[in-house]
């Protein structure tokens, strides 16, 4: 450690430890984490406050985001939202983007998130629009924010034409890697194939929005985790949504998790936009729509949970704050447990980082100093009561301090006496 740091967080509670730590950075690193160090150009006394490594949003839509004043959607189901969204790209424009985008990555800078992965629509509809725009907003935002970019054909591939040619025209402007949706397609086994063929073509990453439905229609999850092991790409896939493995039996599910774990696939529920999409045709018992989360979790696959789309035809609801999306799970999935809680706090932090194969994340010495301060004091209070963030730093700089302040102005009032 450095004789003097740049900045120290005195008093820190750390989830892995008793009693209190001090959390020294220098530079963007942090270079000592013990229960007394020494001088700083600056020292903030957290107070006991909990501090945690930054959240990491793992799935997300900034591009199609804020659309609830100008599209509404009335069945409620996948294929309107999907046709609504089509509709109203339709007269997108860089600045419009650029304005809802900003409001997302705002708000989720705002609420502590460092990392974030961001689908981007590259179609016919649209063109590169979406792309220009979110690769100038990742330089305004780099300060604050990690940001990837995921080149996204959400009306296909082999049904609109064009559009493999502008995923490679994404990536060569500076995508960061490519994604799927099979099942919105007219060959979903063709569809997984040319991503595929991009993924290793470019050197990048893959990531799918997979078997979004409430019953077993197609389960390309399986196809996805073959060609992953067959091109060698293991730890390099991600699957979104993941809905249709819940409506196997158990030992089904145990199959196919098996593969998911062998193809070393990471898996990212969406919990606000499942539990909203899936179960419309349930006239009882209806149900939640959620990938499996603890059956997941217990074969070891890395589970991340995201806040996936903000208010539109997908998700008509959205603060951008992950700690919401494991609130709602840990109440959707009967996951309230402190082990459970806590597991729910890794799904927006260090599983989604690992997903995101962030560099050098974490709390530990010579990690990048990302890492948010919370008004709390254990780590389960994260997911059960949604506390307010007091600091965010990003690569050792405050980024954000949240002042909060409530007044009980009852209780000054002259309490009325017996009549």
């Amino acid at each position: 450690m450095s004789a003097t740091a740049d900045l120290v967080l005195r008093g820190a509670r750390l989830s892995d430890r008793d009693g209190l730590a001090d959390i020294a950075i220098a530079g963007d690193r942090i270079v000592g984490i013990d229960a007394g160090a020494g001088p700083a150009r600056e020292s903030i006394d957290v107070g006991g406050r909990l501090v945690t490594p930054g959240l990491v949003e793992s799935h997300i839509h900034p591009d199609k985001a804020f659309l609830d004043d100008r599209v509404v959607s009335t069945a409620g189901s996948l294929e309107e939202a999907i046709r609504l969204t089509a509709e109203a790209k339709r007269v997108f424009t860089a600045d419009d983007i650029r304005d809802r985008a900003r409001r997302v990555l705002d708000l989720a800078v705002q609420a502590g998130t460092t990392a974030m992965r961001a689908h981007v629509e590259v179609d016919p509809i649209v063109g590169l629009t979406g792309m220009e725009t979110m690769l100038r907003l990742r330089e305004e935002y780099a300060a604050a924010l990690d940001l990837q970019l995921c080149a996204f054909p959400q009306e296909g591939i082999v049904r609109a034409p064009g559009t493999e040619g502008l995923l490679r025209r994404a990536l060569t402007m500076g995508a960061d890697l490519v994604g799927g949706c099979p099942y919105n397609d007219s060959d979903g086994l063709e569809h997984i194939r040319i991503v595929f063929a991009l993924a290793t073509a470019f050197g990048v990453d893959a990531d799918f929005h997979v078997d979004f439905a409430d019953e077993p229609q197609h389960l390309h999850v399986r196809e996805i985790a073959a060609s992953t092991v067959r091109v060698g790409w293991q730890g390099r896939v991600t699957v979104g949504h993941v809905t249709e493995l819940a409506a196997v039996p158990g030992f089904r599910q145990d199959e196919i998790v098996a593969e998911i774990v062998a193809a070393r696939l990471g898996v990212i529920c969406l919990p606000a936009t499942d539990l909203y999409l899936m179960g419309r045709q349930d006239d009882s018992n209806v149900r939640r729509g959620l990938t499996p989360v603890r059956r997941l979790l217990r074969a070891g696959v890395p589970v991340a949970l995201a806040s996936n789309n903000i208010r539109n035809p997908f998700t008509p609801v959205g603060t951008a704050d992950l700690s919401h999306m494991a609130f709602l799970m840990a109440v959707a999935a009967h996951m309230g447990t402190p082990v459970d809680l806590r597991a729910l706090l890794a799904a927006v932090t260090v599983y989604p980082a690992r997903l995101l194969r962030l560099p050098d994340y974490g709390l530990g010495l010579g990690c990048f100093a990302d890492l948010v301060v919370w008004d709390c004091a254990r780590p389960e209070d994260v997911v059960a009561s949604l506390p307010p963030r007091r600091l965010v730093i990003k690569r050792g700089r405050v980024t954000v301090e949240t002042r909060h302040e409530v007044i009980a102005r009852w209780r000054d009032r002259p309490q009325a006496g017996p009549a």
